[in-house]
């Protein structure tokens, strides 16, 4: 394997030497990107945590076809796929677990209380995506909870102009992708609808697929400020070979289908803007053991998550204030787990003081929950501009999560849960630094987090069932690296790299397999470049992975196209190098697979 890894870290190096040989100015500089968070919102350059963002223009270059595979080169992110091309992905962040990692759609959190294996089904084209904003380390003061290791805001675009693109891909193991993107603008309004719908045959037995998205944004001026609805539905099918307790269960088969609505607005009352928002995500999982036998053995789950929340902010003389306030009911139909529900009230308050080249930000957040222990969750962010273009930063922050119902109730041939499941809580501590000009990003960064009662399904040999324990105590250390650059008027439009060190050390835990937590990333290394000829571009990404108790691999992706005002020719290849690997212990990925697709552009 390693005599493939080794060309290819070459050919990415190559181009990245190309790049710093130019000394332009910057295509796109992500200085002033405002971090849209509930409440304080801050221009990137301003931030004392890290931060990473996927711009909207490295969505049109790369090849990826979902979200789970635009993270894929983001370093700190461990993207554990079960299912390829948005079917099934659990996201992690810096050693933790999917379950510790929060996914957000412009600020509204989608948490579903039976499983974190369904964070990632969201009802949106990639194609809608303006940017993703990445928060790694402790995110519970901010937005609650479930943002144990970090969080993953995705931000959708807003049309500046009338346009309808249709899209249609084709390739192998008969792949096919429809897609319809209509952006409409008035003089006091925009909207997105979007439809796609993706489908497969599948690269092994009993994993083909059919995904389908339907998702609808409005934006209305009301009194000068905007008014908020989004709609969405996701449709997935998938054979789910090897997904869940071992690879030798090849016949399971599961169908999802997620709704979420949502409205909000934006007002002021002297000097505070005020921002209320209701939200409302409906999941239901039908899941069956024998494809072919659905009564052998079959669950179907529903969830529905209700969450009211107003947050606001002032600017006072010392900085900016932020407050707010959360209601958030959840419950849980299951045929499996019973009938459950969870009742959850937080308050939120943090202050920015600013005074010359220090910031120092302190915040709390109170959550009271109707079936476990109220908590508070502290934290601090300081920051210090040495220079212009360099700043040191550090951060502290106290998080916790509660276990998902599937933690303590499920129960199958192969699974059993534990009712007695204590939360995991964990404090974190990051001390950095981030050097920032029209041209170069970059961020070195030192991390560790002290994890206390942590869950993770395990089982002493291969004939045992799964169970879920509180595993004891987990310290995790690292070392982040991260550099982009951004020349402007040349062929290179972005090179950026990324490294990512962990060290764990565990208690003694009484088992002999873990299927989560004790799976971390080792090493982690990641690069892409993107460049172009008049018309045509090319991009490249990488990714290497050194995986405890799984064989290390290393991944290349390309995508090489013609873009005009009216159309999109393009051809993408992953795992370019026909390699075998897995993200997780269960599911041998895919090799070499080219797909090729045409977008149109119709303006009116």
């Amino acid at each position: 394997m390693m005599s493939r890894i080794f060309p290819s870290i070459a050919l990415v190096f190559s181009v990245f030497t190309l790049a710093l040989s130019q000394n332009n100015e910057a295509q796109l500089s992500i200085d002033e990107v405002v971090i849209q968070e509930n409440r304080i919102s801050l221009p990137f350059s301003e931030s004392s945590r890290s931060i990473s963002l996927i711009s909207r223009k490295q969505i049109e270059a790369t090849p990826a076809r979902d979200i789970a595979e635009l993270l894929l080169t983001v370093a700190g992110i461990d993207v554990r796929q079960r299912g390829v091309h948005g079917v099934q992905s659990d996201i992690g962040i810096r050693g933790g677990t999917f379950d510790q990692t929060l996914i957000l759609l412009n600020g509204i959190k989608l948490i579903d209380p039976q499983t974190g294996h369904h964070n990632m089904n969201i009802p949106i084209n990639i194609h809608c995506i303006e940017r993703i904003e990445i928060l790694k380390g402790p995110a519970a003061r901010i937005y609650g909870q479930n943002g144990f290791a970090g969080a993953i805001n995705i931000i959708t675009r807003k049309p500046e102009s009338n346009v309808m693109t249709l899209g249609v891909e084709y390739g192998e193991y008969n792949t096919v992708g429809l897609s319809i993107v209509n952006n409409i603008v008035t003089e006091k309004s925009n909207h997105i609808i979007s439809l796609n719908r993706n489908t497969s045959d599948g690269y092994r037995f009993n994993t083909d697929y059919k995904v389908e998205n339907a998702f609808i944004q409005s934006q209305i001026d009301i009194a000068g400020q905007p008014l908020s609805f989004t709609i969405g539905h996701s449709w997935r099918e998938f054979g789910a070979n090897g997904f869940y307790a071992s690879p030798d269960f090849m016949d399971q088969y599961e169908e999802v289908t997620t709704t979420l609505a949502s409205i909000d607005y934006k007002f002021l009352v002297d000097d505070w803007v005020i921002k209320p928002r209701f939200s409302y995500r409906k999941n239901q999982d039908d899941y069956v053991f024998l494809r072919e036998d659905p009564t052998f053995f079959n669950n179907v789950h529903q969830t529905n998550n209700f969450l009211a929340e107003i947050n606001a902010h002032k600017v006072n003389k010392w900085g900016v204030l932020g407050i707010g306030v959360e209601y958030n009911f959840l419950d849980l139909v299951s045929n499996n787990l019973g009938e459950r529900e969870r009742t959850l009230y937080s308050a939120t308050l943090e202050q920015r003081f600013q005074m010359g080249n220090l910031d120092i930000t302190p915040g709390i957040s109170y959550t009271s929950y109707s079936d476990f222990d109220n908590k508070l969750f502290p934290g601090l962010d300081i920051g210090y501009r040495l220079s212009e273009k360099l700043k040191a930063y550090a951060n502290y922050g106290f998080t916790y999560r509660v276990p998902t119902y599937t933690d303590r109730f499920y129960s199958d041939p192969a699974n059993l849960g534990n009712e007695n499941l204590q939360p995991e809580q964990a404090t974190t501590y990051e001390l950095g630094v981030k050097y920032s000009t029209s041209t170069v990003n970059a961020n070195l960064s030192a991390f560790h987090r002290d994890g206390n009662d942590l869950i993770d399904w395990v089982r002493d040999v291969d004939t045992l069932q799964w169970s879920p324990i509180n595993i004891g105590e987990i310290a995790t250390s690292g070392i982040e690296l991260t550099a982009e650059y951004l020349p402007k008027d040349h062929i290179i439009d972005r090179v950026s790299l990324g490294y990512t060190l962990l060290d764990v050390e565990q208690s003694d835990v009484d088992a002999g397999f873990s299927r989560y937590a004790l799976e971390h990333l080792n090493h982690q290394f990641v690069a892409s470049a993107q460049y172009g000829f008049g018309k045509f571009y090319h991009s490249l990404q990488f990714r290497y992975a050194d995986r405890e108790n799984l064989e290390d691999y290393g991944v290349l992706d390309t995508k090489i196209g013609y873009r005009s005002t009216m159309f999109d020719f393009y051809l993408n290849a992953t795992n370019l190098l026909d390699q075998e690997y897995r993200e997780t212990n269960l599911v041998v990925l895919p090799g070499r697979w080219l797909i090729g697709g045409i977008r149109y552009n119709l303006r009116y």
